[in-house]
């Protein structure tokens, strides 16, 4: 029996937050803590302006499409933020869970200069009607790449109505991960007051 088939017995699906930057990923995160999973992070990337609560990182996942995957076995039954672009290198013999955020394309773009910005670095030097292309044929090619996959279950939140009503996408959230949540202390996390560069 290979080393994987015996991990997949384990029957505990590696969670996965993903979506595109500035969608909400480090909050879906600080909200499965809250509810009981365990975070998959290592503190590297401190928080800032940016993301008072934290980013929720795991610097390895950026070395996925360099094959760096051992690390997913230690990840089943926990949660971990993998960018969109990365997902296609999940190694296939895990069963995952995926959590897909989902943000207003102008509110990206906003949140995305405001970065820039907030490091020193010009926040035109890309046209936003260029990037808001890329990002959305990126985000249906990734749709149809979860679609056809046979390992892969995923779920999409909207980062605005989360905001709005936590309580419910919590309770969503609960139900697709199996139940057993806390899903007050999920709807408790969710800060309202971090709702910024929304859409005018």
């Amino acid at each position: 029996m290979k080393f994987w088939q015996k991990l997949r017995k384990t029957n505990k699906p590696v969670i996965v937050v993903s979506g595109l930057p500035r969608s909400g990923t480090s909050m879906m995160m600080k909200m499965l803590q809250a509810g009981g999973i365990e975070p998959v992070v290592d503190n590297i990337r401190a928080a800032d302006d940016d993301n008072p609560k934290g980013y929720f990182e795991f610097e390895r996942v950026k070395q996925l499409d360099k094959g760096d995957t051992a690390w997913v076995a230690e990840a089943q039954g926990k949660a971990v933020k993998v960018i969109s672009q990365l997902l296609k290198y999940l190694p296939a013999d895990y069963v995952y869970k995926i959590i897909f955020m989902r943000r207003a394309m102008p509110e990206i773009l906003a949140s995305q200069k405001k970065m820039l910005v907030n490091r020193g670095e010009d926040p035109n030097k890309v046209d936003d009607e260029e990037i808001a292309v890329l990002f959305e044929k990126h985000l249906r090619n990734v749709m149809t790449w979860l679609d056809t996959q046979p390992n892969v279950s995923t779920l999409y939140i909207h980062y605005n109505e989360t905001l709005a009503d936590p309580q419910t996408q919590a309770e969503i959230v609960n139900e697709f991960l199996g139940g057993g949540l806390d899903v007050e202390r999920m709807t408790a996390v969710v800060d309202p007051t971090l709702y910024r560069n929304r859409q005018s």
